[in-house]
C-alpha cells in the first residue's frame, strides 16, 4: 500500500501491479503486427525467442529471424491483420490466443482468412516461445508442466 494525500486527508492506496496483462501484451503485439511496425514487434520478444512454425516446420531462433519471419510472413500481403478473438491467461506465463487472421495476398484479388490457435510463453514479460496451430488443451498442459 502507498499512501496518498487529497489536501489534508492521507489515505491508503492499493499499490499498482507491476505485473503485465499477458493477454493484453498479446493485443498489443498483434496490433503492432497489423501496423507492420516491426520494432514494436520485436519490443514483445526476448533476445532469444523462438517461433516454432509448425506448420511449415521450422523453428525461428532469436531476433533477427523472427523479425525475418514477420517481415516475409506480414510482407507476403498487401493488406493483413490478426485479430485477437479470445486469450486467456493460464498461468505460469502460458497464454492461448485464439485467433484469426488474414487479408489478401499481393497481387491477388481475394481475401484469405483463418482461424487458429497460437501459445506463448512468457518470462519477465517477455516472449520467449510461441508457436501456432495449436489448442487449447495443449496450452494447458504447458502451464500445468510449467507450475
Amino acid at each position: 500500500m502507498r499512501v496518498c494525500s487529497l489536501g489534508d486527508t492521507p489515505r491508503l492506496m492499493p499499490e499498482e501491479s507491476t505485473t503485465p496483462d499477458l493477454v493484453e501484451v498479446v493485443r498489443r503485439l498483434f496490433e503492432a503486427s497489423n501496423r507492420r511496425d516491426f520494432d514494436a514487434v520485436m519490443r514483445f520478444y526476448a533476445p532469444d525467442g523462438v517461433w516454432e512454425a509448425t506448420g511449415i516446420g521450422q523453428s525461428f531462433d532469436g531476433e533477427a529471424a523472427i523479425r525475418g519471419l514477420y517481415e516475409d510472413w506480414v510482407g507476403g500481403y498487401e493488406k493483413h491483420e490478426i485479430v485477437l478473438d479470445e486469450g486467456k491467461d493460464l498461468g505460469n506465463g502460458v497464454v492461448f490466443a485464439d485467433l484469426t487472421q488474414g487479408g489478401r495476398l499481393a497481387g491477388s484479388t481475394g481475401d484469405v482468412r483463418s482461424r487458429e490457435g497460437w501459445i506463448f510463453r512468457f518470462v519477465d514479460g517477455k516472449i520467449v516461445w510461441v508457436t501456432g496451430r495449436a489448442t487449447l488443451a495443449a496450452a494447458e498442459r504447458l502451464a500445468e508442466e510449467r507450475g
